[in-house]
């Protein structure tokens, strides 16, 4: 099998050494990635294009690479092509017949070429001359020009011809690796989501700063947030995420400070926080979910006062986008269900939260602060590797595992919906269910009493949710680890 992958714009436009720099970058990503799956796959690169060459008899390998050029930042689109070598005009129209001639089949068709190199004809000459011996020899409802059913692409490099079967939307934006690093402040929520995801997509390597306000639940949760975003959209290169426990920070605001500022506060706090964990670990930018005037602490005047704690950049790529398109780009990037069954746990809720914060009593209530708090909340932070986030010793997961189905148990897969859609979970029909791991709490308080066995592919949220089922008292919860 073979791709044709084409940068993005922005990345075509710079200067030569530039360009030159960024796709040899958006290079090593993609080697890196696919190495994942399979080394057998060669990924070259020219000025114009990358070109990724797979066995074509190794479908889950094809399938992989696919879905590794939609979520690769740099891409602006790629084609699966069929290359020929040819020699005359007729040649080019034997080539792409093989390949498109049944498709056609009543439908409407144009013929689009795009072509490099010093040829004895134009590429308005090949367009005429393939699509007429399509239109003639296939079953085609006609030629249309504007908008037909279907339009059949070649690109004519000098002497090869590469017939296009499939064309594909990237992800557009930059490599990975171009950009300087950022921390991003992630709840898990819309908001901090979507930040981190565009922070990705421009090709900063964005790193996660998790603030727990109390809950083993919420931690989890984030926790899979951003191991998501970092598998889906930035596996190329590994990030930290850093836990900073501020329950004792919340009770103090609640103990110390004045109802009306309690929320930027807490937004001070962790500036603050994030701006000592940015230093240490050498980043130079953080990042939010804020929007103006979504909630009380995001008006510009609250903003202002919240950004004076730090001289650390910050940057909020949601700063004037509606609810509604943040959403949108959430489901886009298949994190919606993560965002909407994300557990909230913050005390800090003012019952009239001011909405333009004055100096003078921001500065008096956090006089009554004690700041050895926040100080100890940095030192407890916690640093893990983001692909080490779900690992967990077998001693705090004691939890029956299953090579087999026993009698009366029920499967449930727990993967995300794109995982299950590609690879569905072969069990006898009315014994399995289908719960992604973010809906879990919600649901299973609904299910039925029987022995139920979480599924994952490698077996370790499956075992996390597991435990934390069991130990909750939800009911018997163990894990199905069918044999390869």
């Amino acid at each position: 099998m073979h791709f044709i992958v084409k940068l993005f714009p922005e990345i075509t436009i710079k200067s030569a050494p530039v360009r030159k720099r960024f796709t040899r970058q958006l290079q090593n990503n993609l080697r890196t990635l696919i190495r994942r799956h399979d080394g057998g796959a060669r990924v070259t690169r020219d000025w114009e294009k990358i070109d990724v060459y797979c066995d074509s008899d190794n479908e889950s390998l094809n399938l992989a690479v696919k879905q590794i050029l939609a979520s690769t930042p740099g891409v602006a689109f790629f084609y699966e092509v069929s290359a020929f070598t040819y020699q005359t005009m007729h040649d080019i129209y034997e080539r792409t017949a093989e390949v498109w001639l049944d498709t056609l089949a009543g439908k409407t068709f144009c013929v689009r070429v795009k072509r490099s190199g010093k040829h004895d004809f134009t590429s308005i000459d090949v367009e005429r001359y393939v699509g007429g011996g399509l239109n003639q020899y296939s079953e085609a409802a006609g030629v249309r020009l504007k908008d037909p059913d279907i339009t059949v692409n070649l690109e004519i490099k000098n002497d090869t011809v590469y017939v296009v079967r499939d064309r594909k939307s990237g992800l557009g934006g930059f490599p990975l690796g171009t950009q300087d690093p950022v921390l991003s402040l992630i709840s898990g929520g819309f908001d901090s989501t979507v930040a981190s995801y565009l922070t990705i997509k421009r090709g900063l390597k964005t790193h996660y700063c998790f603030f727990n306000l109390g809950g083993r639940d919420h931690e989890l949760g984030c926790k899979e947030v951003a191991y998501y975003l970092w598998n889906r959209f930035g596996a190329s290169h590994r990030v930290r995420f850093v836990t900073v426990p501020f329950e004792e920070v919340v009770g103090e605001i609640l103990e110390n400070v004045s109802q009306g500022n309690m929320g930027v506060i807490l937004k001070r706090m962790m500036l603050r926080a994030a701006s000592v964990v940015a230093e240490h670990q050498g980043i130079e930018a953080l990042v939010t979910g804020e929007s103006v005037a979504q909630v009380s602490s995001q008006t510009l005047a609250n903003l202002t006062m919240i950004d004076r704690v730090t001289d650390t950049l910050v940057l909020r790529p949601l700063i004037t986008m509606d609810k509604g398109d943040i959403i949108n780009i959430a489901r886009q990037i298949g994190a919606e269900g993560f965002a909407a069954s994300m557990p909230e746990y913050c005390g800090v809720i003012s019952k009239r939260p001011t909405t333009r914060a004055h100096a003078d009593k921001i500065k008096a209530d956090e006089e009554n602060f004690d700041f050895e708090v926040l100080e100890r909340a940095i030192n407890k932070a916690k640093v893990e590797s983001i692909d080490e986030v779900m690992n967990v010793s077998d001693e705090d997961l004691l939890v029956d595992e299953f090579s087999y189905l026993p009698t009366d148990s029920v499967v449930i897969d727990i993967r995300h919906p794109d995982e299950v859609e590609k690879s569905p979970l072969a069990v006898e029909a009315g014994r399995s269910l289908v719960i992604p791991f973010y809906a879990l709490a919600k649901e299973v308080d609904q299910l039925p009493k029987a022995q139920y066995l979480l599924y994952c592919d490698q077996g370790v949220m499956s075992r996390l949710h597991a435990s934390h089922l069991l130990n909750s008292g939800a009911g018997n919860f163990g894990v199905y680890r069918p044999k390869s």
